[in-house]
């Protein structure tokens, strides 16, 4: 792992909460599907997937508060593609170079538990490390605790997560819905018993104190209507960054986000991903893209 950039001093949250407050509130994914590729004229293979990703980091990085490249678009294109996502990771680091720069999540959602988990932390996490971005999507559905190698890792080089608290998709809330029977205890009656509340619970905790917000994020869905009323999940309490997908163009607009976060809303990174990339291949054209986006959830989120 020698050679690559050490991991950054100042806790994610802070970093990232002036990278909003330079660039706005948006997140862009870097989500190189078959028919985007295809849209920009490019072959669905390894060469492909580069000159995409590239082409987006170069266009926008310094632009916009995070990059957030999904690692299963990678994947799929085996050893060749990984090679691909950790250019990418390196150009982003580059490109968001100081301390509001654009920083970069790399979605890819690991959850399990004890050596793996750890294994999983080194990866993602671990200074030298060529996956290492600035933050992590983690599922905690093996029980928030399986998670500890990440919290830990993550606390020691400066980088942050995101958990999986509250998505969109129809399916969720068999399992974000349902109420515990665990043995959490007094957490777990406090916050009402069902799952999602738990989750965000578990990170207020670990973001208690942290100034202006602490660095265990979580994923919650702007589409999800009254759901975090329905579990009583307390966003504000999580004191700690909010990954919104659907904001804008996804269909969540002022009264949506208000319904959703609330008082939590300053804390929300919007995501989009196809709104700005299929915008491109014009870099030009994608700055204007992010910037419409960046404004768009600024005034949805900031009013």
């Amino acid at each position: 792992m020698s050679g690559v950039e050490a991991g950054p001093v100042a806790p994610f949250g802070a970093r990232l909460a002036a990278a909003m407050d330079a660039n706005g509130p948006l997140c862009v994914g870097i989500d190189p599907h078959a028919s985007l590729l295809q849209a920009w004229g490019l072959p669905d293979d390894v060469d492909g997937l580069r000159e995409f990703s590239l082409r987006v980091v170069d266009a926008l990085g310094g632009k916009v508060a995070a990059f957030k490249p999904q690692s299963a678009f990678f994947e799929r294109h085996g050893s060749r593609g990984l090679a691909v996502l950790e250019e990418v990771v390196a150009a982003a680091r580059a490109a968001g170079s100081g301390s509001t720069g654009t920083l970069t999540i790399v979605d890819a959602k690991r959850g399990d538990i004890g050596s793996t988990m750890s294994a999983y932390a080194e990866a993602f996490l671990a200074d030298g490390s060529p996956l290492a971005g600035d933050a992590l999507t983690v599922s905690p559905y093996l029980g928030f605790g399986s998670l500890q190698p990440a919290v830990e890792l993550a606390a020691a080089t400066g980088r942050g997560l995101f958990v999986l608290c509250l998505t969109s998709n129809k399916e969720g809330l068999e399992v974000q819905h349902a109420r515990t029977g665990g043995p959490e205890g007094a957490l777990d009656r406090a916050v009402g018993g069902t799952v999602a509340a738990l989750m965000a619970a578990r990170a207020a905790v670990l973001n208690a104190g942290a100034e202006p917000m602490g660095s265990v994020g979580l994923v919650v869905g702007a589409t999800i209507g009254d759901a975090v009323r329905a579990t009583g999940t307390d966003l504000v309490a999580v004191n700690g960054p909010l990954l919104a997908p659907g904001v804008g163009a996804q269909g969540a607009g002022e009264r949506e986000l208000a319904a959703t976060f609330g008082d939590a809303r300053r804390n929300v990174l919007a995501s989009s991903s196809r709104a700005v990339l299929g915008a491109g291949p014009d870099p030009d054209a994608l700055v204007r893209a992010a910037r419409a986006a960046a404004r768009e959830a600024q005034a949805a989120l900031r009013s």
